[in-house]
């Protein structure tokens, strides 16, 4: 059982978490949600002992093993296989100590406890989580040095499967997976035997994979049962029912204090005034929990343009003298919305590139409109921004004659609040990142919209925004839409 009680953290001043208590029983599969920012990522490494709680504990049973994906993994000469071999520590150690044990006694412990922990399985059971995340035989015997960072990730979390601790923490696995890994991790995560939590913003996941959703707002932790729909029926009441408690009461305090600016300076009435002043110090405030803010991204309208606004025959793209896309023939008018599916290395990101003319053709022809205005948006977001400046220096940079108020405000409209637009992009996170990107991005109004998996790091309620800008050519692993 995890028991996160009474706990207090904050960052540069700015409270996070504040007197929050949750429990969660041993064996539970429970998805964590919150809006972008309101500390899910540092809940977590509270419960790795990363960061030092301001108040309040958390508390596992004893010898219990945490275990997360916090970052890809080396890219050395050690195979795919072998690397997650050795995320088991206990068997590694074990099989090391059997080939030069000499004690009759000792021997027969170790194949004792290589039994118990199902030690000579082992290997089928890591190729097995390998081959679902993508590897096929060959590529698991190939070294890690061999692929890319996105792709070493997917041996870390292989890893960390493999390793089975009592408390598997995910921080948005599917974000560097293909359609195909996603539906094989959940189908995984519904048999782990052991307690999972993870912080996703992928409904489907949160409706298939969890029974419980762990929910961070207003600096608290509050558990609902069931699914993410579930959750969001039984919130979407609370919501209503706070509403509903709050405007009564200020129905009853105006009433009372009304009476009591009326007649408090009678004295005939001044008892029944003051009695009333008494019932308006007693009523507690009734808290309302926090809307999102940010109902749909106001994305600049552009001018129309003759069809297509881009072509391109017979081209190919690649990097260098490697080839990655041929043969290509594509035509694009203003009015298209197109979703590009694909697993993961078959070249979507160069499409997307070659399209915004970040990547030149190879061979073929590329025609565009004399006047078309391209906003694009980075799959690693990051590489687009300025991390040592903040989001409100980002945008004076594009529109510098407008005054602070009016910079805040476009700032606001993507959901990056007062607070926020003062912080170092650096210290922002995830999903306050591909808002500030999708903002820089469609800035210029422009005509094609590219979007290089949009969804990652944000949350749900604005991956809901963000449907249904009017022209849009969106790279994505799932097809979310």
């Amino acid at each position: 059982m995890l028991k996160i009680n009474d706990i207090s953290y904050s960052v540069e001043g700015r409270l996070l978490l504040e007197h929050a208590t949750a429990i969660i029983p041993a064996g539970h599969k429970v998805g964590v949600v919150g809006r972008n920012g309101t500390g899910k990522t540092t809940l977590f490494r509270l419960i790795r002992g990363e960061l030092g709680l301001e108040g309040g504990s958390i508390t596992l049973p004893r010898q219990a093993r945490i275990g997360g994906v916090a970052q890809e993994v080396p890219g050395n000469e050690v195979s795919l296989l072998d690397t997650v071999l050795a995320a088991d520590l206990e068997r590694a150690a074990l099989m090391k100590e059997a080939e030069r044990a000499t004690d009759a006694a000792r021997i027969s412990d170790i194949q004792t406890r290589l039994a118990d922990i199902d030690a000579w399985s082992a290997e089928a059971r890591a190729s097995s989580i390998l081959r679902g995340l993508g590897f096929d035989s060959k590529k698991q015997q190939m070294p890690c040095s061999a692929f890319s960072g996105g792709w070493r990730m997917r041996v870390a979390l292989a890893a960390v499967l493999f390793s089975q601790p009592d408390v598997l923490l995910l921080d948005e696995p599917t974000n560097y997976l293909d359609l195909e890994g996603a539906l094989w991790l959940e189908n995984y995560l519904l048999k782990y035997p052991h307690t999972v939590l993870i912080v996703s913003h992928d409904r489907g996941l949160l409706n298939r994979s969890v029974s419980t959703i762990l929910h961070l707002e207003d600096k608290k932790l509050h558990l609902y049962g069931g699914g993410y729909d579930t959750f969001a029926k039984t919130r979407a009441a609370r919501l209503a029912a706070a509403e509903s408690e709050a405007k009564k009461q200020e129905t009853r305090r105006a009433h009372l204090q009304s009476y009591v600016d009326r007649f408090r300076y009678k004295a005939d009435k001044a008892r029944q005034a003051q009695s009333r002043l008494k019932a308006i110090a007693r009523l507690e405030p009734i808290t309302r929990p926090q809307e999102a803010a940010l109902r749909r991204f106001s994305f600049p309208t552009p001018e129309e343009l003759s069809p297509p606004i881009l072509r391109i025959e017979n081209g190919t793209a690649g990097y260098g003298e490697t080839t990655v896309l041929t043969r290509l023939d594509l035509r694009i008018d203003q009015d298209d919305r197109i979703a590009l599916l694909g697993q993961n290395g078959q070249g979507k990101s160069t499409l997307a590139k070659l399209i915004s003319g970040r990547l030149k053709p190879m061979a073929g022809q590329l025609v565009q409109s004399s006047k078309l205005r391209i906003g694009y948006f980075a799959q690693h977001q990051v590489d687009e921004l300025y991390v040592d400046e903040t989001p409100i220096d980002h945008v004076r940079r594009l529109r510098p004659s407008k005054t602070p108020a009016q910079l805040r405000a476009i700032l606001g409209g993507f959901g990056i609040g007062a607070e926020q637009a003062e912080t170092l992009v650096g210290r922002l996170s995830g999903g306050q990142k591909a808002r500030l990107s999708l903002l820089l991005a469609t800035i210029d109004a422009p005509h094609l919209l590219i979007l290089d998996e949009p969804t990652n790091h944000l949350d749900i309620e604005s991956r809901e925004a963000l449907v249904g800008p009017d022209r849009l050519f969106w790279s994505c692993n799932f097809g979310q839409s």
